[in-house]
């Protein structure tokens, strides 16, 4: 049980930018946007800890310029390289998946 815990605890230290949130507490409806972040995005909008590449754009409040309605659309609908979410995700959940992509501040390396 103590290896699981530590295991859990190292893992979580390891996730990159997009799932840690150093800024402000993230409120009800945020959260939920980053559980279905960790469900669906995070596969291929964050990169994995092996030498695996990273697969699509690292997702922030600035992404799409800042627009909400075309992150919705983009999320809802996908591109040629992105599948679509609006058969797999509620409007509500994807305004939540907007509402935490708005809260995470663009990366500066």
């Amino acid at each position: 049980m103590i290896r699981v815990a530590a295991l859990v605890l190292l893992a979580a230290g390891s996730f990159p930018a997009a799932a840690q949130h150093p800024g402000p507490a993230l409120n009800s409806q945020q959260l939920e946007g980053l559980r279905h972040f960790n469900q669906a995005c995070r596969v291929c909008h964050t990169k994995p800890q092996m030498t695996s590449p990273q697969y699509a754009p690292v997702l922030n409040g600035a992404s799409l310029g800042g627009n909400e309605g075309a992150m919705r659309a983009f999320i809802a609908n996908g591109t040629e390289r992105m599948p679509g979410f609006r058969y797999h995700f509620k409007p509500a959940e994807i305004d939540a998946l907007v509402s935490y992509l708005k809260s995470v501040p663009p990366r500066v390396d």
